[in-house]
């Protein structure tokens, strides 16, 4: 689901955020993204291309003040939107709680050189994670 690690691979960094500029962050990443399209029913509505690395990969440059948070089901996953535009860019995933899923198409354009989008069936998630969320990630 996403899951970029780069364990042994080069990392790069990367820009990104909302629409209106309000908030904005860093992502250390491989240079090769793979990032999942996930068709859970928040996902597949906010189009989220979701990948997933590990907290100290993520840095939340400006914005924290302006971000407003949703959570449903479980309420283990936590969606951070902008409060002016409304984008989705970054979430705290369900499947990893010590992650963040980055949506990779809030990725400034003239950083993302390669990626590969991944289909994943989001809507049978237990399916996938029957121990409640996948395997642990690096820190």
């Amino acid at each position: 689901m996403g899951v970029n690690v780069g364990e042994g691979e080069e990392l790069v960094k990367y820009f990104g955020g909302c629409h209106c500029g309000a908030i904005q962050w860093e992502l250390t990443a491989p240079r090769n993204i793979d990032a999942s399209e996930c068709n859970c029913s928040v996902c597949h509505k906010s189009g989220h291309l979701g990948i997933i690395v590990p907290r100290s990969r993520f840095v939340l440059l400006q914005g924290e003040n302006n971000l407003s948070e949703y959570q449903f089901n479980t309420k283990v996953a936590k969606h951070f939107f902008c409060k002016t535009c409304g984008i989705k860019s970054f979430y705290v995933p369900r499947s990893h709680p010590e992650g963040i899923s980055v949506n990779a198409r809030c990725i400034d354009q003239e950083c993302l050189k390669d990626l590969e989008v991944n289909p994943f069936n989001g809507r049978e998630w237990e399916k996938y994670y029957p121990e409640g969320r996948g395997e642990r990630l690096p820190s």
